[in-house]
């Protein structure tokens, strides 16, 4: 016998926040660089509906996607950048840890 294959319904968007392009589906909880709105603005480029695709040019206006914002400022981990000059007696320890937002998707419509 042969096993029947269910045809799941796959419902995903890309979206554009900030310069960086993300590809997220419903339930989904993203990290996203530091946003200092309440209400986070997308450009939908892409919504996979199933077997329906829509493409933007360059976005889709039609398409609405609800957000919840989870933490609004989230720490990353430490980057740490060093200078060294040899037989001079130079160092140099620089540090960096960035800033995040985490992103709950509640709803593609």
């Amino acid at each position: 016998m042969e096993k029947e294959k269910k045809a799941k319904t796959v419902k995903y968007a890309v979206v554009k926040i900030k310069g960086h392009q993300y590809q997220i589906s419903e339930k989904d909880e993203i990290l996203v660089d530091f946003l200092d709105k309440d209400k986070p603005e997308f450009e939908v480029l892409l919504l996979v509906d199933g077997d329906k695709v829509n493409i933007g040019k360059p976005t889709l206006k039609d398409v609405k996607i609800e957000v919840k914002v989870l933490k609004e400022e989230e720490k990353g981990t430490k980057i740490r950048v060093i200078k060294y000059k040899s037989k001079s007696r130079y160092r140099k320890v620089k540090g960096f840890r960035p800033k995040f937002t985490r992103l709950l998707v509640e709803k593609i419509s």
